[in-house]
């Protein structure tokens, strides 16, 4: 009996994840990348031969199992990645951690001893959660997080400080516009589920060896196939499955899973034929940016924290958070300013961000910081689809039998995150191999 055999279309995180699914249950599995870097919209970037980052700071939750599991399953060290309490320090604003306790009482405890917050804070975040939770984190439709927040009389100290950076943190999405059923869904899953589920979970390696490589090398020891810098420019029915162009095979491939951004999916479906609904609700999508500002300040320079969030809103203020890349196993002194979503900082010249992000650094941190030795601004234009209420999110099935979709932009709890890509990866490995065992059966 011939060994199934399946082609993977982009090697970032869904892609490897279904990939890994594939080879763990026996399947052979080819995978193409058209980049000579693993990891998609999640990567390592070099300049100079002199450093390398990422394209974007990533922050992952206790909640976020399936890629934990499968870092576990392709033998990544479980140090590589820190295990945080949930920590919400700004400075001389706000410090609030979550106790090492079961819900409620890591929340509650962690209020109690908050500083920066007045009782009415304190009781406006219960006042939150207990409407959500009343509700079964079920809210309406077309409900906005700042919706949600009006609903249940938040104050604006909260809001500010804590409900709109989570918001632009997990969502992508400014809370105006932001769903806040999948914010309650975030939620749900993290806050409300004890300590261990809201840990933060910060990447001590960078994004391409946090998975995708150990990911490359589990398929290499089960005769997988990884082809960086092969570009898949369409896909053709015929008979036995899909002829892919760029591929330097010639077999046709009965198994085919797009697992590209959904800017790069819609025109190979097109090219398929047969697609036109899917391809024009995946047109559909928008997107948001993600912006990471890297100052590089030197030996001595550290944060309070290995994360702490900043005040923002404004073009002077553009940052959302700012991570202590020397903390978390970076160059000493090496910090990344994160900013989420569109916003006025977009109207800025590169030279002028960086400029806005070291002096919102001295402002917050209340002194004088050294001129960087080096900067980089990084700009992920469509990280991210933009999670409003109402968006219709594909499936991992397309209308061509054998044909399939992976990614962070399909249809989940979640919103694009590093997790819901990975989710994704795996239900459609699931699928695939329920259709191989039907077949095989029949």
């Amino acid at each position: 009996m011939s060994v199934p055999v399946v082609a993977v279309i982009g090697a970032g995180y869904a892609g490897l994840a279904c990939a890994v699914e594939l080879a763990r249950a026996g399947v052979h599995v080819t995978v193409f990348e058209r980049s000579h870097t693993l990891g998609g919209r999640a990567r390592v970037v070099h300049k100079d031969h002199h450093w390398r980052v990422d394209n974007g700071q990533h922050i992952l939750i206790g909640a976020y199992g399936e890629l934990t599991r499968l870092m576990r399953l392709t033998g990544c060290s479980p140090k590589q990645l820190a295990h945080l309490p949930l920590t919400l320090h700004v400075p001389d604003r706000l410090q609030l951690k979550a106790a090492s306790l079961p819900a409620p009482f890591h929340l509650a405890v962690g209020l109690l001893r908050a500083r920066g917050l007045s009782w009415a804070d304190r009781l406006a975040m219960l006042r939150l959660m207990r409407w959500l939770k009343k509700r079964s984190f079920r809210v309406p439709a077309d409900m906005t997080v700042t919706g949600l927040l009006q609903a249940t009389r938040q104050t604006p100290p909260l809001v500010q400080l804590v409900w709109e950076p989570l918001c632009v943190a997990a969502l992508n999405t400014p809370a105006a516009e932001a769903d806040a059923q999948v914010f309650a869904n975030v939620l749900r899953d993290s806050l409300a589920a004890g300590a261990a589920a809201s840990e933060l979970l910060l990447p001590r390696v960078d994004l391409s060896e946090l998975f995708p490589v150990p990911a490359a090398r589990y398929l290499a020891t089960r005769r997988g196939k990884l082809r960086t810098g092969n570009a898949i420019e369409a896909v053709e029915p015929v008979a036995g499955g899909y002829r892919l162009q760029g591929d330097p095979g010639s077999q046709p491939w009965p198994q085919v899973v797009l697992a590209t951004a959904p800017y790069h999916a819609s025109p190979l479906l097109a090219s398929a034929g047969g697609c036109e609904r899917l391809v024009e609700q995946i047109d559909a999508l928008d997107h948001e940016p993600i912006t990471t500002v890297y100052l590089a300040l030197g030996k001595g320079q550290r944060l309070p924290e290995a994360m702490i969030g900043l005040v923002s809103g404004t073009a002077v203020d553009p940052a959302q958070w700012a991570f202590d890349r020397g903390q978390l196993g970076g160059p000493e002194g090496l910090m990344a300013c994160v900013i989420s979503a569109s916003g006025p900082h977009e109207a800025l010249e590169r030279d002028a961000l960086i400029v806005a992000c070291h002096a919102q650094l001295e402002r917050q941190l209340g002194r004088r910081l050294p001129a960087p030795e080096w900067s980089q601004v990084i700009t992920e234009k469509r990280a991210t689809i933009a999670c409003r209420p109402g968006i219709l999110r594909p499936g991992i099935r397309t209308p061509l039998p054998g044909l399939w979709l992976a990614g962070d932009y399909l249809d989940s709890d979640y919103p694009a995150t590093l997790e819901s890509a990975v989710r994704s990866g795996v239900a459609c490995a699931a699928a695939i191999l329920a259709e191989l065992g039907r077949k095989a059966g029949g």
